[in-house]
């Protein structure tokens, strides 16, 4: 099923997703510079269309896309292994985006179930978020797509979004959800899904991208996030 053209009006929303890379904590800025450090090695360049078809995949798939674009002389099992070395040199402490921890303690004071859909291995998960375990705490549960074995498909598929909906203590309508999402592919998976999407996109992807107008909010900042379009309480 492809994404719906254009959006629908928002609706009030019961049950909210983010994902977390590039959402809550700043990490994109780091994953572009590991993958540009791996492309330099081979004599290559990592040019900004092949980092959103990246953004938002699984980690073997973000392999398989790099190392088959940039025809990179390596197998997509070496390219893992370089590419996890240096995540877990850079990524041991990343800081949050600016505003999303007040969002976030706003929707859990004002009820709202929220969870976490991440494309990363649950173990790379738990080493990005460990400073952050209180906040962490205040999500029901989290999706780890490279890890979980009910999510078959990455992103753009809806797997991860509709594995992530299925395990609220109350199944939500989808069309009651409301996905936070930095990356195309990651937009593209919770509009597939029937959800509502507010987008943050990374700075350097095309304004011309479709899956800006695919968003119901576009918003660089969480400063700008209209709570009243979605049905939530406004921030004091």
């Amino acid at each position: 099923m492809a994404a719906k053209e254009k959006p629908t009006k928002p609706i009030k929303v019961t049950h909210v997703i983010f994902d977390l890379d590039g959402v809550i904590i700043e990490s994109e800025s780091v994953y572009e510079k590991i993958a540009a450090e791996i492309a330099e090695e081979y004599g290559k360049t990592y040019p900004i269309e092949v980092r959103a078809k990246v953004m938002g995949t699984p980690e073997p798939e973000t392999a398989r896309i790099i190392c088959q674009e940039l025809n990179l002389p390596i197998t997509q099992e070496q390219f893992i292994k370089k590419y996890e070395e240096k995540v877990k040199k850079y990524l041991t402490n990343p800081d949050l985006l600016p505003g999303v921890e007040d969002l976030i303690k706003h929707l859990h004071a004002s009820g709202i179930p929220m969870a976490v859909a991440t494309s990363s291995r649950e173990d790379l998960m738990q080493m990005k978020t460990k400073n952050y375990s209180n906040l962490m705490s205040l999500f029901s549960h989290v999706v780890c797509g490279s890890s979980d074995p009910e999510v078959k498909l990455g992103k753009p598929n809806p797997d991860i979004f509709l594995v992530c909906a299925s395990r609220f203590a109350k199944k939500p309508c989808l069309c009651h959800v409301l996905v936070f999402e930095d990356s195309p592919n990651g937009v593209a998976a919770a509009r597939t899904a029937g959800m509502q999407v507010v987008m943050i996109p990374n700075p350097d992807l095309p304004k011309d991208n479709p899956m800006r107008t695919n968003a119901n909010q576009v918003i660089s900042t969480f400063s700008e996030f209209s709570y009243e379009d979605f049905g939530f309480p406004p921030r004091k």
